[in-house]
């Protein structure tokens, strides 16, 4: 499976803070926030990873994470040109992604909890089909909202209704077959000129090949949108990791404990930011 990250968009609900940068390399807490959903997909085992960004952006991205074999990936990168729905990811990413199945996940989504590294190899393993996920909230019109079974099967599908048929939210992460690809292609622009992940997730829907995986009651899933979400999202990592100590979406640590890199490369890794906490955690878990 591969892995892609859509960090593009012009990020104008964050005016000014994103007047000049591309708002998934904005710092949450210690760390660029395009950290959080890579570090999703190094915890799904997926190796292989393409940026997707904005052309002014795309050598930021380059000059951060770089070919990723430092990490024991390959990084790879694409401009979008301009914006055209998420489901254009895959027609971006077309060469990328070849003959593999493939997850998407959005570069301004950030999740934690415990239990989520058996949700993401149940997802993975699809081989026929698609999977997304379901987190409860208490006013769901404000999202698109899934509907399913006990099974874990999903029966409708609905974007920011006014009567939700369920309080379960839809995050931005997906999980798809190869077929993704030619379905993306068919779509058919909706009225504000993108192809609608919405839509995509139908076509799935209407041939019964569509799962949700719930994320439960502790799991946190943290949209930066907004100038709150930023903030709320830092001041949780901040608690969580002050508190227990453990790092969140420590890129170094996850390669390391995927046995992807070696204890002197992680060293070698933290040494390159030991003047900072975050290079002290790095070289702590070399030691333990």
């Amino acid at each position: 499976m591969k892995g892609i990250i859509l960090a593009g968009g012009k990020g104008t609900r964050l005016f000014p803070i994103t007047k000049g940068i591309s708002k998934q390399l904005l710092p949450i807490y210690d760390k660029p926030m395009i950290y959080y959903p890579l570090s999703v997909l190094m915890l799904s085992k997926i190796r292989e990873v393409l940026i997707i960004s904005n052309p002014e952006y795309i050598d930021f991205y380059k000059n951060l994470l770089g070919d990723g074999s430092s990490l024991g990936m390959k990084i790879t990168y694409q401009v979008q040109e301009r914006p055209r729905g998420l489901a254009d990811a895959f027609i971006v990413g077309e060469e990328f992604i070849g003959n593999d199945s493939v997850c998407l996940i959005l570069g301004d989504n950030i999740f934690y909890g415990q239990g989520f590294v058996p949700r993401l190899d149940a997802a993975g393993s699809v081989k026929d089909g698609a999977v997304i996920f379901g987190y409860y909230v208490k006013d769901p019109s404000e999202f698109g909202v899934v509907e399913f079974d006990s099974e874990g099967n999903v029966l409708s599908l609905e974007e920011k209704p006014n009567q939700p048929k369920s309080n379960y939210a839809i995050p931005g992460l997906y999980f798809y077959d190869n077929s993704v690809i030619n379905r993306a292609k068919s779509l058919k622009a909706s009225a504000r000129g993108e192809i609608e992940i919405t839509d995509l997730n139908k076509g799935y829907l209407n041939e019964q090949r569509l799962k949700v995986e719930l994320l439960g009651r502790g799991f946190a899933w943290l949209d930066t949108g907004t100038y709150d979400g930023l903030a709320n999202a830092s001041d949780f990592v901040r608690t969580m990791q002050k508190r227990t100590g453990l790092y969140i979406a420590c890129l170094e640590e996850i390669a390391y404990k995927n046995q992807w890199i070696s204890k002197e490369a992680l060293c070698k890794l933290g040494q390159v930011y030991k003047k900072t906490e975050y290079g002290k955690y790095i070289l702590s878990i070399a030691k333990s």
